[in-house]
């Protein structure tokens, strides 16, 4: 047999077992808010030492924590080296824990780890637990050919994706604890993903002056001064869809206000109202030239309504993830095993979605997204109910990333 055909008959032999590591992960919740996921890479360490994986555990500063509005962290690191060091490259190969939480509608446990109809669901069990599971289980496959190796391997299990990857690989970077020469992270299996969008956002407070009801000409009606910003936040939004990104899988840029707050009551004039906007990039805009963009189309809406005065504050500014020289390795491999794999083409493209990637490109580090899961965001329900793995997908990424460190590290 080939190093290949071995390295898919151990994923096969030990698929049951890669399910149910999988499974012991999904029931352990990581809503992010509240943000408490130190248990969560305790109960993963503890797996991880269970077949010889000593995971080193790195919790952020408290007060670090604290300030994101989160409650724990702490990431994990496994070192595998092969080799004398500096004999070849170290591949990290990166998945974070921390999700959004539940919210409604769902029909299986959000934390049963249900198996049914070739998916596992549950939240995370797509994004991106699965690859918790995908890279540990690669590893696994890959030592146990025995075949002389050379670099390393490094498994970085992180926990603030969803409030933007400062404390997770932006924290370990930062800290010198890892500094890796490649990087594989959470995707999902039919392309592999070089590039995406960056992600800009803001809180804007709009202020006016509350009054009764009865009297509203004594108060100044902060919701409508609000409305007139959003209409020409909305208006920037329409003319977005003429600008037109040239990589593939990326569209135009867009702009969206997730949360809005306000007023104190029915019969009382709103004194003042607070929204949350997402604005996303695409790879050609310059991030400062947005957000200036922004600021002024809020600044100039509100000087349209007297008395009203604004404050904007910027939450998260992500800057779009562009391939780096030196990537070439990963997507040419992950690509042939791909194909092999799956009996398809695996495109390399861009994705509209921001990640904490990005920390690794702006360190230097050439990486690619590539994991378990189906072809798009959607059809694997991340961030809304039901969200599921399908098994198959989980096996075969798994011995598409065996493979490819295979041709990546062996001597």
């Amino acid at each position: 047999m080939s190093a290949y055909e071995d390295l898919d008959a151990w994923v096969d032999a030990h698929f049951d077992e890669e399910v149910r590591f999988l499974q012991e992960l999904v029931r352990v919740p990581t809503d992010t808010p509240p943000g408490n996921n130190a248990p969560h890479a305790n109960r993963t360490a503890d797996l991880l030492a269970a077949f010889g994986f000593q995971a080193e555990k790195h919790p952020v500063p408290a007060q670090d924590v604290r300030a994101q509005g989160m409650q724990s962290i702490t990431n994990l690191v496994v070192r595998r080296p092969y080799g004398p060091k500096g004999s070849g490259p170290v591949v990290a190969l990166n998945a974070h824990g921390d999700v959004v939480p539940p919210g409604e509608g769902w029909t299986h446990d959000p934390y049963g780890a249900e198996v049914a109809g070739g998916k596992l669901y549950g939240r995370a069990s797509a994004v991106s637990k699965s690859d918790f599971a995908t890279y540990a289980f690669a590893v696994r496959a890959l030592e146990a050919l025995g075949a002389p190796l050379k670099g390393g391997v490094e498994l970085h299990f992180t926990y603030d994706e969803e409030f933007g990857g400062e404390l997770g690989p932006g924290w370990l970077l930062r800290e010198g604890i890892v500094k890796p020469d490649l990087l594989i992270a959470a995707g999902f299996s039919y392309q592999v993903v070089t590039a995406h969008n960056g992600c800009l956002q803001m809180e804007v407070t709009v202020h006016g002056r509350m009054a009764h009801a009865a009297v509203p000409h004594t108060g100044v009606d902060a919701l409508q001064g609000a409305v007139r910003i959003l209409n020409a936040l909305y208006a920037l939004n329409e003319n977005y869809r003429h600008v037109h990104s040239q990589v593939p899988g990326i569209t135009h840029p867009y702009l969206n206000v997730g949360r809005i707050e306000g007023g104190t009551n029915t019969n009382v004039v709103p004194g003042k109202v607070t929204f949350r906007l997402d604005r996303r990039m695409i790879p050609e805009e310059n991030p400062k030239g947005v957000e200036e963009s922004v600021r002024r189309a809020i600044d100039d809406a509100a000087a349209l309504s007297p008395g009203i005065t604004v404050e904007t504050r910027r939450l998260l500014l992500a800057h779009a993830m562009k391939p780096l020289p030196g990537n070439a390795p990963l997507v040419e491999a992950i690509q042939k095993h791909g194909a092999q794999v799956f009996g398809e083409a695996i495109p390399a493209m861009g994705t509209p979605l921001y990640t904490d990637v990005r920390l690794y490109a702006e360190a230097g580090i050439p990486g690619v997204i590539y994991g378990a899961g189906p072809r798009t965001v959607l059809e694997s329900h991340a961030k809304r109910a039901d969200e599921r793995v399908e098994l198959e997908d989980l096996r075969r990424a798994t011995k598409v990333i065996a493979r490819t460190l295979h041709d990546l590290l062996a001597q």
